[in-house]
């Protein structure tokens, strides 16, 4: 079960309660469906939860039955799609009528700002839309919510409306429909929230902690292994001063032949591990000051 299936079937727990917001979702499927004109509606969905959804809210919205729909027997999952149609001239009248359109004239699509006032209501919309025209990625891959739509003008006035609503979307233009969509992961949040998802939305902020912490700890790891890989590179140039000190023969002081003595028997140990081998111990400072001092007086042997 994909995570954009998981997500419809959270908003369809949602009750069909205020007949204003009925309206605005019933609204958003219309503009987000298969086919929505002066003479058919046609909705096709294959998610069950949906489908059982429709009939109820078309009922709450409009007064009104579909005339053709699938047959969902109780206790049984329907598999492929499913078809809903509206094709009463009477009916169909009727829904554009209330939607504010002039049924007997070309129905240029575009949204009725008027149907959204209400934030309850704007909300409504939006999940009508995503009901049916959006899906959303498996945040554990990558961010990406869309809504696509193949009325252009209903799309870029979607786009308004979310702007105005605090989420700047991005829009393309594929396979002749228009794409609004979100690709950070906070806006898909919100946005889901909005529209009643807060499950799927708290999924999505796991995910990305999820993948922060462990991008996080990758860095932890490669910047300890950097700090290894430049501890044993300085052990090793260490030594090789030592030894040519000791092969020229080079007279140190008591510290520093200690300190050279100590290099030598224990090359592996860290410079806070080294200094304690001292007796008595050493700071980690005075430690790297004499090393360097080694390697000061290497460089100066022929």
């Amino acid at each position: 079960m994909s995570f954009s299936f998981e997500t419809k079937n959270e908003l369809c727990r949602l009750p069909v309660q205020r007949r204003c917001c009925a309206q605005a979702e019933a609204y958003g499927i219309l503009l987000y469906c298969h086919t929505f004109n002066a003479s058919e509606v046609r909705v096709i969905t294959e998610n069950p939860h949906f489908a059982a959804r429709l009939p109820r809210l078309f009922q709450r919205a409009f007064d009104l039955r579909f005339d053709r729909q699938p047959e969902l027997p109780a206790g049984e999952e329907p598999a492929g799609k499913l078809v809903f149609q509206m094709r009463s001239r009477e009916k169909l009248d009727h829904i554009i009528n209330l939607l504010g359109y002039a049924p007997r004239q070309s129905l240029a699509l575009h949204i009725n700002f008027a149907m959204v006032e209400e934030d309850c209501c704007r909300a409504a919309f939006l999940r009508g839309c995503f009901f049916a025209g959006g899906s959303v990625t498996d945040p554990a891959k990558r961010y990406h919510l869309e809504l696509a739509s193949s009325h252009l003008q209903a799309s870029r006035e979607l786009g308004a409306l979310l702007r105005e609503s605090g989420y700047p979307p991005k829009s393309v233009t594929r396979n002749g429909s228009s794409v609004t969509y979100f690709k950070q992961s906070d806006q898909i949040e919100d946005f889901l929230t909005l529209i009643g998802a807060p499950v799927a939305a708290m999924r999505i902020m796991s995910a990305k902690l999820e993948k922060d912490l462990r991008n996080s700890v990758n860095r932890r790891l490669n910047c300890d292994s950097a700090n290894l890989d430049k501890a044993v590179e300085a052990a090793q140039s260490q030594g090789e001063a030592i030894r040519k000190l000791q092969g020229a023969g080079r007279q140190l002081s008591d510290k520093l032949r200690e300190t050279a003595e100590l290099r030598l028997k224990y090359p592996e140990l860290s410079l806070a591990e080294l200094a304690e081998m001292f007796d008595p111990p050493v700071t980690k400072s005075c430690l790297n000051h004499r090393l360097r001092k080694l390697v000061e007086l290497a460089e100066g042997v022929e």
